[in-house]
């Protein structure tokens, strides 16, 4: 299946799909048109990059039965989401740090993201579907403590919004079927998340179309689907890694 990333090589921002050990380069629009050049170079030899470059960000809340039950949650009518700045984006393979700021418990959260293919706008379910370019893996770093500091108003957008703490990549995946995937979360060599995708609430297309409904997608905006049961919290040291089989392993460290 077609794997597509974006990579810093020789100083320059290239794009293309992964080939075992190598990059098939492309010119053009990953998204849209991308056109193979011929050449090739080992991924060794490359940085990854985040797979696109969002606009924005739009990130589940309670969007699996698992996690909801365990909660003692109502199953949500429609989607619970908020926006992660485009500021707090992070490749693979980079540190994921905390502003001097913040002192309190920083968390993982490891979800699917959806990767929007074109533009989005009050679409239905079966367009939703054509809008999609692919799939690829989050961690959706929150500083948990800051959520409810403030009694009079819930802080998700800046809980969730430092530097570094939106982490996506390290590739898309364009042609999985995300239903039957499972995710999962190691944190130093130990898994602590490891939840089937099919437990999702509002599965991609739906989650798609309902929220185009809300605001437009544009080509590049992820849309980071919401954890479940496990989430915990990052030690200054710790190397954590989201898993998604036949998507990818996406790897970084922690440094407060």
């Amino acid at each position: 299946m077609p794997h597509w990333a974006r990579i810093m090589h020789e100083g320059r921002e290239r794009f293309g799909s992964i080939e075992g050990d190598a990059i098939l380069l492309h010119q053009g629009d990953m998204l849209a048109d991308p056109r193979p050049t011929g050449e090739s170079i080992p991924l060794e030899g490359a940085t990854l990059l985040t797979p696109t470059k969002p606009g924005k960000m739009v990130a589940l809340v309670d969007n699996y039965h698992a996690l909801v039950a365990k909660l003692g949650h109502a199953v949500p009518a429609d989607p619970l989401y908020f926006l992660k700045s485009n500021s707090s984006f992070l490749g693979p393979g980079e540190t994921i740090r905390v502003p001097k700021s913040y002192a309190g418990k920083v968390v993982y959260e490891g979800e699917l993201g959806i990767v929007i293919g074109r533009r989005a706008r009050a679409v239905s379910d079966a367009e939703a579907a054509s809008c999609i370019f692919g799939y690829t893996c989050i961690n959706d770093v929150t500083a948990m403590e800051l959520i409810n500091k403030d009694p009079g108003f819930a802080q998700w957008t800046r809980a969730k919004s430092f530097d570094t703490f939106g982490v996506f990549g390290p590739a898309i995946a364009t042609d999985v079927d995300p239903a039957k995937l499972v995710v999962k979360t190691i944190l130093n060599g130990q898994e602590r998340q490891n939840y089937p995708l099919s437990d999702i609430i509002f599965p991609p297309a739906r989650l798609v179309s309902l929220v185009s409904h809300d605001m437009t997608l544009e080509p590049g905006d992820v849309i980071a689907c919401g954890t479940s049961v496990g989430v915990g919290s990052m030690k200054p040291g710790s190397v954590i890694s989201i898993v998604i089989e036949d998507i990818g392993t996406l790897t970084n460290n922690f440094d407060a």
